[in-house]
């Protein structure tokens, strides 16, 4: 009777089925959306403070938060849970490896440009691969416990106040920063007054490890599904040219229109040549995961359209104070001269 029952049920593909517990997923992908908020509140606060250092006045309606921030905000936090938490291991890894490959890359070839500008674009578009970081570093860190769930209610817990910490601290710095730092009231804002730019380096700093960590577990996520060396090197072979050429042109493209047109548009072209590959040498579960991601990438760059005005903005504005300041040093020359 059973038999003839589940004759009838209809029969799920086994490429839609996770390879890990769902709850497991959920939690990694938690805390990779806490890793994001963290990182996206931090560089909001870094820059507002570095904007209020050299505006003139605290009325400037740019530098205001919205009402509707904080609901665009928890929406994307659950979208990206859900999102981190589907997206496979394998695509996650890739996402990584690119990732590290375009940032080291941008590095070397960006020495002309100013360093706080190219980091600071490099902190906007990292948002989704940080997600993926913590999502490949989890599950390789995890690998075989037998009670791994507990672990990652740990670390999802302690994500969650820390990016509740941050939220709060960048709803403060919004709200009180421009009056407690002129009338030395607030502690946190004086310690912001002081060492406000040190942010920037810890945030560099903590990326530094985190894609550290993240590589060494993508490459072994990747690995593992390989049965011989001629599979691994029909698989890389393909995936680093592909990806270098892609980062070659991307870096063109930025460099002739910069922008976020642009960056959306580089977006669309490093995730369709993921597609293109694992259509050609992956599984179907690998290309509907990389449909995922562009998902991913919309909440991740979408809400940050304010971030990519402000990193550009900022490099208007040190460009200036740098030709004013050249400006000044060749009228105290001149007037030495006089004298």
């Amino acid at each position: 009777m059973f038999s003839f029952i589940s004759w009838f049920k209809p029969s799920v593909p086994t490429w839609l089925i996770p390879d890990t517990n769902p709850l497991d997923c959920v939690l990694q992908g938690l805390v990779g959306a806490c890793g994001i908020s963290v990182l996206c509140n931090l560089l909001r606060v870094y820059l507002f403070v570095e904007a209020q250092s050299y505006a003139d006045s605290t009325d400037d309606p740019k530098t205001k938060s919205s009402h509707n921030r904080g609901l665009i905000q928890r929406i994307q936090f659950w979208i990206l849970t859900l999102i981190l938490g589907f997206v496979g291991s394998r695509v996650a890894s890739l996402v990584v490896l690119e990732f590290c490959l375009r940032a080291v890359s941008s590095r070397l070839t960006a020495a002309s440009d100013p360093l706080t500008d190219s980091v600071l674009q490099l902190l906007v578009q990292c948002q989704f691969s940080l997600g993926c970081a913590f999502n490949c570093s989890l599950q390789f860190l995890h690998e075989g416990a037998p009670q791994a769930w507990l672990s990652l209610l740990l670390a999802a817990g302690l994500s969650w106040f820390l990016a509740s910490q941050c939220s709060r601290l960048r709803r403060h710095v919004m709200a009180m920063y421009p009056m407690h730092s002129t009338q030395r009231y607030c502690g946190v804002c004086i310690g912001l007054l002081t060492t406000g730019t040190s942010i920037l380096t810890f945030l560099c700093s903590a990326l530094i490890l985190t894609f550290s960590v993240a590589s060494i577990a993508a490459v072994s996520s990747i690995n593992r599904h390989f049965l011989s060396t001629s599979e691994a090197l029909r698989f890389w072979t393909p995936l680093t040219i592909c990806y270098t050429l892609l980062i070659i042109y991307m870096q063109d493209e930025q460099n002739r229109q910069p922008g976020g047109q642009a960056l959306l548009n580089t977006v669309v072209v490093r995730l369709g040549g993921l597609l293109v590959l694992m259509l050609t040498v992956g599984r179907w579960a690998d290309v509907l995961h990389v449909l995922v991601c562009f998902t991913g990438e919309a909440a991740c760059l979408l809400p940050a359209q304010d971030l990519l005005e402000s990193t550009s903005k900022g490099a208007a504005d040190v460009s200036s104070r740098s030709v004013m300041k050249d400006g000044d040093k060749r009228r105290l020359k001149k007037l030495d001269k006089r004298d």
